[in-house]
Parts: structure tokens; sequence; C-alpha cells
């Protein structure tokens, strides 16, 4: 059964609320099923646009979140009044939560080393009951046939449910997508969740979050490195979403004449 989605500039983002895509993610690791799960924001629905392979991992994604208020509010826009944040770090802290109860285990796929090292202490003293079935660093170049090979053997021989990926995007996108029907679990592309748990990176307060500022907090924490992808990224998602949200609203009142 297809989940319901809303096209948000040309992606079409799940309309659940937090808690029903999280009930849906837990029964598919209980299947163990092998899905894709995007934690998408602006910056992914704007890559999306020229990157082809970013495209068709979208377009073949089980279910795409809404990461970031600026798409939460479009989709309000657009009708969907009950939808909430559905964000990477929210995501990671309810699915270990979940598969405690599920007796779900899961498996960390990406960072460094250390960051993972920093993750399975916190992980110990935070959900000590939780399963880790697994945690490795791959190395920054393209792996080999068997590197390949290898590395999907030991996820799927280790029996985790969920797979948490933490490659950055588009990377981790791609590599669900050439992974999928490969790994027999659930894969969730969280981006820079592993060194934010890991306590390296800072997470923003909840009201920036909520106020739809995360980006400038974050912006304000790396600007060289992020001020040419929010320039590149931001005004266009803007003016997209106002062209998309004006014209639906244009055709709501011609339906009403």
């Amino acid at each position: 059964m297809s989940l319901p989605t809303v096209n948000v500039t040309g992606t079409k983002i799940t309309a659940l609320p937090f808690k029903e895509q999280i009930s849906t993610i837990i029964r598919w690791t209980n299947k163990r099923s092998s899905r894709i799960i995007c934690v998408a924001n602006v910056h992914m629905l704007m890559d999306s646009r020229k990157n082809k392979n970013l495209q068709r991992a979208l377009e073949n994604a089980d279910l795409i979140t809404p990461d970031g208020m600026p798409i939460v509010w479009v989709m309000r826009s657009l009708g969907i009044r009950n939808q909430d944040r559905v964000a990477g770090l929210d995501i990671f802290l309810a699915v270990c939560h979940q598969a405690i109860r599920n007796n779900v285990s899961i498996y960390l796929l990406g960072s460094t080393q250390d960051v993972l090292s920093k993750m399975k202490v916190r992980l110990k003293h935070e959900f000590p009951s939780l399963k880790l079935a697994g945690m490795e660093s791959p190395p920054f170049r393209p792996l080999t046939k068997v590197e390949d090979i290898e590395l999907i053997e030991r996820i799927n021989r280790s029996g985790a449910g969920i797979t948490f990926i933490s490659l950055g995007c588009p990377k981790q996108e791609c590599w669900m997508h050439e992974h999928l029907g490969k790994i027999n679990s659930v894969m969730i592309g969280v981006g820079a969740v592993f060194p934010v748990y890991a306590g390296e990176k800072r997470y923003a307060p909840k009201w920036i979050r909520e106020s739809g500022l995360e980006w400038l907090y974050r912006l304000l924490q790396e600007p060289r490195r992020l001020f040419r992808r929010y320039l590149r990224t931001i005004p266009p998602f803007i003016w997209l979403a106002l062209q998309q949200v004006g014209t639906q609203k244009k055709q709501r009142q011609l339906l009403r004449f």
C-alpha cells in the first residue's frame, strides 16, 4: 500500500505526521524489508533538479521525510495541515527507542571511526538495551566490487533490521539506491546526524529549528562550507515554492466559481 505524498517543487514528500512515519519504518524493519528512506531538506530538493542520480534515488525512495520547516510550511500551504517536521536526529532517536521495543538491531555505516566510537559510548548510556549489530567507516574512495560485496554480506550477516547511513548528500542517497534489494534492512540516510550525536557538531536549539532558522544557525558555524550552497539553493527554492503555492491557490479560486 503506497504512502500519501505531496509534490514539493518536483519531489514527492511523504505526507504523514512524525509518529506515523516512525511506525511505518518499524513495520518495515519487522519484515526485514529492503527499503530506502531519504531525509529531505531544501539542499537535497534543489540538487536533485540537476543531479540525475540523486533524482532517480528520490523517485525510487519508499519514504521521503520533510526535514526542515521550509518544506513543512510548503506542505501545509498545499493542504497538509497536520504535517510536522520529520528530521534526521529525531528519526534516529525515535527509531532507537522503537528498535528496543521491537527487538530490532541497528547498523551504523559512515562518518569516521572516531565519531562511531563516540556514538557507541553514548548509545550504550542512553539506550543500554539497544542491539548494535555493527558499525564501520568505509573509505572515502569508491569501494571495489569485491569490497562492496563484502560490505553487503557483513550488513546482512549482522541481522540488522535498520541501517543508518551517514555519507552526506547525495552520496548516501545514491548508495542506498544502488543497494536496494541487496541490503536486507531498512536504509535511512541521516547525513550529519552521526557527528551531531557524537557531540562533534552542535544541534540547533528547538526554538531555532521550529522557527525555520536552522540554516542560519548552521551557516554561522560553517560559513565557508555552507555560504555558496545556501546561496545556490535557498533563493531558487523560495521562488519555486511561491510559484507552486500561488498556482494552487489560483486553481482553488477558479474551482469555486
